[in-house]
């Protein structure tokens, strides 16, 4: 088998072939370090490899399957990890020279969870330093490209994971999201990227940092791979105090039983977001499919406007509490933007980080309000198509942007907890990708993942492939 085949198979596909021994792990892990050693010098999405072990890890279970009654559900799969989430024995850096030597000795609960039912990890994926920004490029391992085209961004701050997912180089990632994360880049690389309900997947032990906001979570090249990444990933663990307790069905599983007359809501702005006219073009293209597929679309209006004021406040004064301890010592060797977003954090005074979470609440209600009567939201993921690194968006239609108007339909839902997930749903002009968010109550990850897999099915997009860094 060749190995572009093996390297874009999907992970299910990947996992059953496994387990029936039609493909060997080494075969496997050796196929994507091979393809990583081509394409990664100049993609830029893994900036540290476990080669040694992975191979070691995939002769074992290759000798394993030998005496398996019943093969674990991720045997041999490999996978990739955000540069923030821990990996026992395996260097840490959070894109940041400080922790340029740092390797921790557990295991993130997700990332244990993975190798306990199989996976093999690859190496660890580029990220902004402390994942601060919404693109990926850092002091110490320069910026990640878009497969897409290699002269534009990724996005962020998991932008080394969906390139990495993207180019075929993991067929799972390990992302987080405390305002976008995992959904922006998703959008920007044409793949898959959940955001989980708040505290579904455990997110400790960590660096810290965003610690009412962020979800760790799968991303992937099929809704079927998120959901079976999810399903491994996800649960209580006595360590994590905000942890929710086990679904009790398999997300995977549900994927089986496509939910019918789900009432959809559309907002093409959230009661306050500016849109590339192209965006917002090529998502709302899309609507008509879910009408096809036996639901109803309503364009609607819910305004999310306070969020924007109440995140900013929010994240601030969690990453100025984690994060502030560094200045002192290490701020020559620190991201310049990241210092500012620290010393901003630090003037915030405690009554203005109260108020915010009370506006968090009453976004929660509002939400609570719409779902009511909707079953689940849909927006574009993101305001804008992938631009050129180091060049995010100043203006549109002339209108000056500040730094988060070009990511306006994401960090609302960090604030409330809700499940979000963006969702492959086209092209601009110039083969750019575009995702559609959807967006479900609190605890309906399941039926998110389902309208997303529906789509899938109707509009299918993991046969395409980038082929800028495919040489």
């Amino acid at each position: 088998m060749v190995q572009n085949e093996i390297c874009f198979m999907p992970a299910t596909e990947l996992a059953e072939r496994l387990r029936s021994r039609r493909l060997s792990a080494s075969e496997v892990v050796q196929a994507f370090l091979e393809r990583i050693r081509r394409v990664n010098p100049s993609l830029n999405a893994y900036v540290t490899l476990d080669e040694e072990r992975a191979l070691r890890e995939a002769r074992a279970a290759d000798e394993r399957l030998f005496h398996a009654a019943r093969p674990e559900p991720l045997h041999g799969v490999p996978f990739s990890v955000k540069d923030v989430v821990f990996t026992a024995g395996l260097r840490t850096t959070a894109g940041s020279r400080i922790y340029e030597r740092y390797v921790p000795e557990k295991d993130a609960i997700a990332v244990a969870r993975l190798r306990a039912a199989g996976a093999i990890l690859l190496g660890k994926t580029n990220t902004p330093e402390f994942g601060y920004k919404a693109t990926t490029e850092n002091p110490l391992f320069g910026p990640t490209c878009n497969p897409w085209d290699m002269t534009r961004t990724a996005g962020g701050s998991s932008g080394g994971a969906a390139a990495a997912t993207a180019a075929g180089l993991s067929p799972l990632s390990v992302g987080t999201d405390g305002g976008g994360s995992i959904r922006i880049p998703a959008s920007f690389c044409g793949v898959f990227g959940l955001k989980p309900t708040f505290g579904r997947v455990p997110v400790l032990p960590g660096f810290g940092g965003w610690r009412t906001l962020s979800h760790t979570g799968p991303i992937a090249r099929t809704v079927r791979d998120a959901a079976l990444m999810f399903d491994v990933m996800a649960g209580p663990h006595e360590i994590d105090r905000v942890s929710l307790p086990e679904s009790p069905t398999s997300c995977l599983s549900e994927l089986e039983h496509p939910r019918k007359n789900l009432r959809l809501g559309y907002s093409a702005d959230l009661g306050f977001a500016t849109v590339e006219h192209e965006v917002a073009a090529v998502v709302e293209a899309v609507l008509p499919v879910f009408e096809e597929i036996g639901h109803s679309v309503e364009k609607t209006e819910i305004a999310l406007g306070a969020a924007k004021k109440s995140f900013e406040t929010i994240v601030l004064v969690e990453n100025a509490g984690a994060n502030g301890k560094y200045l002192e010592e290490h701020r020559a060797l620190m991201d310049e933007g990241l210092v500012k977003f620290i010393e901003a954090g630090l003037e915030c005074r405690a009554v203005d980080y109260t108020a915010a979470t009370r506006v968090r609440d009453d976004l929660a209600a509002k939400l609570a309000a719409f779902f009511a009567d909707h079953d689940l939201l849909l927006t574009p993921t993101v305001a804008v198509a992938p631009f050129p690194i180091g060049q995010a968006p100043r203006e549109m239609g002339g209108v000056k942007m500040e730094p988060v108007d070009w990511i306006p339909f994401t960090y609302a839902f960090n604030l409330t907890g809700n499940p979000a997930a963006s969702v492959p749903c086209g092209t601009t002009a110039v083969g750019l990708p575009v995702g559609l968010q959807v967006v479900g109550p609190r605890h309906a990850d399941a039926l998110v993942l389902n309208l997303c897999a529906q789509l899938e099915e109707a509009r299918p997009w993991a046969h395409h492939r980038p082929v800028s860094n495919d040489q």
